[in-house]
């Protein structure tokens, strides 16, 4: 008797676990946008989102901060940081977040310690920001304050090289910076030398990064790396390469990888002009997307196999727009929004759970160049 009730409770244990996890999550998640300033936007917006409907309702906006294309959120909510795109001048400001106004406030900015910053990333234990600044080719550490503020640079590794791509890969391009799952290792693409690099990570000393063995994993020549993502699972990494509009997907272990695949973003036979740019998986990992731009201007849906971690396409989907330059999946899984950089969108698409494709859910906001998607909880 015994043995038959302890069976029952190793089976439906984790039942009751999702379940509580699942009455656990937010009804409501605040989407912080950033933005280039030189068309109709001011600044960062942050919008109310509703998980039931995939509405959203405008809260508050910060003006004043130049060009802020790219955001990242501390794991305690507190705190939202953005790089300032500005040329050699660029810089990173860090604001304080209050989540159920949806209200972001200015505590100081530093220089980025490299030209064109599009790429911003912080630590779960608040100690590091990590900057990918793309024109000067380099990947800053900024260390952390505990009142949220930014220190000047601890740390600044610049890459050398080029690519095949004269036009393209003249120069480095660092394009990325993203921790492991167990924050051991920082991965960064560089989409000037084809290069994915790896860093070992140690918060505690003041150089924090420290090449790994190997430090870097080469992509087929001009392919250019651009942005990466992690499988729940921590097996699996994938990145999209921009200019090769394809995505590699890697086993991934103790910051090392291997190649399994290769597969285009593109529909069969398309020879236009492209310009792949994010790439997120669902929060179940059984479903990845992209995006592309220029003449293509759509979302590319994956499944998932939850064996190999290698990708099956399911479908390509109109952004509605010219140039998706981000999307973002919603924390519960149930919709993904697309910002489409000129032409000043953002739509909202239900995502069918079984089998990943997507539905215009009717739901949009008009805002000036949109060009990064973030959700923090709202509650």
């Amino acid at each position: 008797m015994m043995k038959k009730f302890l069976t029952i409770i190793l089976l439906i244990f984790p039942v009751l676990m999702y379940a509580q996890h699942k009455k656990a999550m937010p009804s409501t998640y605040d989407l912080i946008i950033g933005t280039y300033t030189g068309g109709k936007s001011d600044g960062i917006y942050v919008y109310r989102f509703y998980v039931e409907t995939g509405k959203l309702a405008y809260l508050s906006q910060i003006d004043g901060v130049n060009n802020p294309s790219y955001l990242c959120v501390s794991a305690n909510n507190k705190f939202v940081y953005a790089v300032s795109e500005n040329g050699t001048k660029s810089e990173v400001s860090a604001f304080t977040f209050q989540p159920k106004q949806g209200k972001l406030e200015l505590i100081n900015k530093q220089s980025s310690s490299g030209a064109g910053p599009c790429y911003i990333s912080i630590d779960k234990a608040q100690k590091n920001i990590f900057v990918a600044n793309y024109s000067g080719g380099s990947l800053a550490v900024l260390p952390v304050n505990k009142d949220g503020s930014l220190a000047p640079a601890s740390q600044v590794i610049q890459d050398n090289g080029q690519g095949v791509n004269k036009e393209r890969q003249s120069a480095p391009h660092v394009h990325t910076a993203m921790l492991s799952p167990d924050e051991k290792y920082l991965l960064y693409t560089d989409l000037g030398t084809d290069k994915i690099n790896i860093y070992r990570y140690r918060a505690s000393r003041k150089q924090p990064l420290t090449p790994a063995s190997p430090a870097f994993e080469s992509v087929t020549g001009g392919y250019g790396p651009r942005h990466i993502d992690f499988s729940p699972d921590k097996k699996h990494l994938y990145v999209l390469q921009e200019m090769g509009s394809a995505v590699n997907v890697y086993d991934y272990d103790d910051g090392k990888l291997k190649q399994k695949q290769s597969i285009s973003v593109l529909r069969d036979g398309f020879t236009g002009k492209t310009g792949a740019a994010a790439i997120h998986i669902s929060p179940d990992g059984r479903f990845l997307y992209t995006s592309n731009r220029l003449e293509t201007n759509e979302i590319t849906v994956f499944s998932v196999n939850q064996e190999t971690g290698e990708l099956t396409l399911v479908e390509h989907v109109a952004s509605r727009g010219k140039d998706p330059r981000d999307f973002t999946i919603d924390p519960t899984g149930k919709f993904l929004l697309v910002a489409n950089q000129n032409s000043d969108t953002v739509f909202v698409y239900r995502i069918n759970n079984d089998t990943g494709k997507l539905t215009y859910t009717g739901n949009s906001i008009e805002i000036g160049n949109p060009v990064c998607l973030k959700f923090a909880p709202a509650e």
